[in-house]
């Protein structure tokens, strides 16, 4: 192994998670992997390919760059959609591949139709609507003025979608405000369907909604995080597991992190461990360093209290974590050397470190430490 750690993407885990997503939303709706920040972390090269593996036909990002990555990676016409940032210089490319995307501002709108006209192509664009979210999107007082321009503009514009996000589905604090959203959303759909402007598809959900309002999943839902294992909330989870009456978590977890120990030593009863004196060793101990830090995202609030396995044990970290290493206690294990698995996110024997628990120590969310985990990391596909 070249780099001090290494990210491995489970094929059955991910097509054990789709096809749970799909009896979910019936086969009536389309499933779009959303494999923006570089797939959650699991890498856009390496997760892309899985996913049409596993029976996927569309992919949402939030930039060009994504999109640029995820056609260059399959090589084929599979639909992207472009869900956030896109400038104006990046249009044409974006117009001339087919590529989809997200209209919320009269300019990028205006500038849509003109590279449209100038390639003899017309532009495949969802038009967004602000239903409460206050990001982005059209008010309802831009509304009809957008209407007519659309309606003028028809031949260069083909209009893919009506869509809308909603500000917290997966929190019951939410819930007014998500099914307030919901109201705003079918009366602007309404508003464009009266107008004579009808965009092929309808779609409003994200991982949350999906599984907490199924009257949002529509003709397509945007699912990330439940595609990689992991639920949006626990309250999400509790949600589903009370609703179906079931006991078993139902996703499986597509990545695992594993590095390996750089070194072994005793440290004297008395002497501090690491930078400073965050740990003091009470009793004589066998500590191990582990090159895996902060600049590999690993967080370095997670000091003194996290977890990794060796040797199918939970052992604890000891003293602050560094940029490139950390240090673990090894001092009730045996025969521990330099080179032996450490997993830091996964099961080894019986036991298993989930990316949930690091929020017990950080207050991150499994999106953040996902997508904080450096690109430059290895992927590796198992089976």
């Amino acid at each position: 192994m070249m780099h001090t750690s290494q990210l491995f993407l489970s094929r059955s885990a991910l097509r054990h998670n789709i096809e749970f997503i799909r009896q979910i939303i019936g086969k009536d709706t389309c499933l779009s992997s959303v494999v923006k920040g570089n797939a959650y972390g699991h890498g856009i090269e390496e997760f892309v390919p899985l996913v049409k593996e596993c029976g996927g036909n569309h992919f949402s990002v939030f930039s060009v760059d994504e999109a640029l990555r995820v056609r260059t990676t399959l090589n084929d016409e599979t639909p992207i959609m472009i869900m956030g940032m896109l400038d104006s210089d990046q249009m044409e490319w974006v117009i001339e591949n087919g590529i989809s995307f997200f209209v919320f501002e009269l300019d990028r709108l205006e500038k849509a139709v003109s590279i449209a006209q100038k390639l003899n192509r017309p532009a495949k664009v969802h038009i967004e609507v602000e239903t409460g979210m206050n990001r982005t999107g059209f008010s309802s007082k831009e509304f009809p003025n957008i209407l007519k321009y659309i309606k003028n503009e028809a031949k260069h514009l083909i209009i893919k979608g009506l869509c809308t996000h909603y500000a917290g589905a997966e929190s019951i604090a939410n819930h007014h405000r998500v099914k307030k959203q919901e109201r705003k959303y079918s009366r602007a759909y309404k508003k464009m369907v009266d107008f004579g402007v009808i965009p092929e598809i309808k779609h409003t959900a994200c991982s949350a909604a999906t599984m907490r309002y199924p009257n949002t999943r529509m003709d397509l839902v945007r699912i990330g995080i439940l595609q990689y294992g992991f639920f949006p909330s626990n309250e999400i989870l509790i949600h589903y597991l009370t609703r179906h009456k079931v006991y078993n978590y139902p996703l499986k977890r597509v990545i695992t992190w594993k590095s390996k120990v750089m070194s072994v030593k005793l440290v004297k009863t008395g002497d501090f461990i690491g930078y400073g004196t965050s740990y003091l060793a009470n009793t004589a101990m066998k500590i191990a360093t582990v090159p895996v830090g902060y600049s590999h995202g690993f967080s370095r609030a997670v000091g003194n209290q996290g977890r990794v396995l060796i040797q199918g044990k939970r052992v604890s970290i000891v003293g602050t974590v560094n940029m490139n290493m950390m240090c673990i206690d090894v001092t009730n294990l045996e025969g521990i050397k330099k080179g032996d698995e450490v997993v830091i996110i996964g099961k080894q024997g019986d036991l298993e470190i989930s990316v949930g628990s690091f929020s017990d120590f950080t207050n991150q969310l499994n999106y953040e430490l996902l997508t904080r985990l450096p690109s430059n990391i290895p992927r590796k596909i198992i089976d």
